[in-house]
């Protein structure tokens, strides 16, 4: 009862984890979008104080930071936490991964703020952030009870299989989040970015249309399946708004409130779209065979026969 309790524990830590990261996200956001990347010229104190005078871009810059000391001291208590708990997998593994991004991204804000390299480092800097965003959020399944409890596994009778196309789509959805990330902080053009959206449509709704058609009666795969679909059609609105705003604002003396609200929402439905797609993934890989295994299944039933 008490390895129970202590297992529900950690899978709840897991999800309040995931969800102060996104938080982050946001926080992150803000700071980019309100052009306030260099308002603390210091680090790891702010104008050589704890908490210096919270004005203008400085606010938001402090926020970052503030969450993200937060962020990295639920990270080394999941991480500790789950050394010391027994679960399937490589749980423990991957809760120590999460801690060495924690570690990772803190050297590049330290990085980005002392020695600038802004386009490339800032760069570097979300897509660690993305990456640390699935491993906290994969966490969040890996500890569920439904990924520790004994499944039947289940055959996958289309070609390519759900566990391919759903890695594919997961790795195009990075990659458009680092185009994307690049063209934010103006490391490059929004031409790579266009083109790598036109590849993740394609994908994602190849790879919801797999999900329908094969497993629509499975829960734990078609809801994944829907929350791709919704979230990625939400991200193409954002991300047609998000060019409005733009030129809306290219004469305005500051951001404005319209532009920062779009700018966050697009950066945060990307990550839970990212999220959803690696969550998909990880479904497939726990609840169907690989395709080698259906195919002996299914020569096996024919010999049989």
């Amino acid at each position: 009862m008490a390895d129970s309790q202590n297992t529900a524990g950690v899978h709840r830590f897991a999800i309040a984890t995931a969800l102060t990261t996104i938080l982050l996200l946001a926080a992150g956001a803000l700071v980019t979008s309100n052009d306030a990347a260099d308002s603390v010229p210091d680090w790891p104190l702010a104008y050589g104080k704890i908490i210096p005078p919270l004005i203008g871009g400085i606010r938001y810059e402090y926020a970052h930071r503030v969450v993200a000391a937060l962020v990295a001291i639920l990270t080394t208590i999941l991480a500790i936490w789950l050394s010391h708990v027994t679960l399937k997998g490589s749980v423990r593994r991957w809760g120590w991964i999460a801690f060495a991004l924690v570690l990772v991204q803190a050297f590049l804000g330290r990085e980005r703020v002392l020695f600038g390299h802004a386009a490339v480092i800032a760069t570097i800097h979300a897509t660690i952030a993305q990456i640390f965003f699935i491993t906290v959020v994969s966490l969040t399944l890996l500890t569920s009870p439904w990924w520790q409890s004994d499944l039947a596994p289940l055959d996958d009778p289309g070609s390519p299989s759900l566990r391919s196309l759903s890695m594919w789509t997961t790795a195009a959805i990075l990659i458009q989040l680092i185009l994307g990330a690049g063209f934010r902080h103006s490391a490059f053009g929004i031409l790579p970015h266009l083109g790598g959206a036109v590849v993740v449509l394609f994908l994602a709704v190849w790879t919801s249309r797999a999900v329908r058609e094969r497993f629509g009666k499975v829960r734990e795969l078609r809801r994944w399946g829907i929350l791709l679909q919704a979230f990625l059609g939400t991200q193409i609105l954002l991300g047609f708004a998000a060019y409005w705003a733009v030129a809306q604002s290219l004469n305005a003396p500051q951001p404005v409130f319209l532009y920062v609200l779009i700018e966050v929402a697009h950066v945060i439905v990307g990550a839970l779209t990212l999220a959803v797609s690696a969550l998909l993934a990880l479904s497939s890989f726990r609840l169907l065979r690989s395709a080698a295994s259906t195919a002996i299944s299914a020569s096996a039933q024919k010999a049989g026969a």
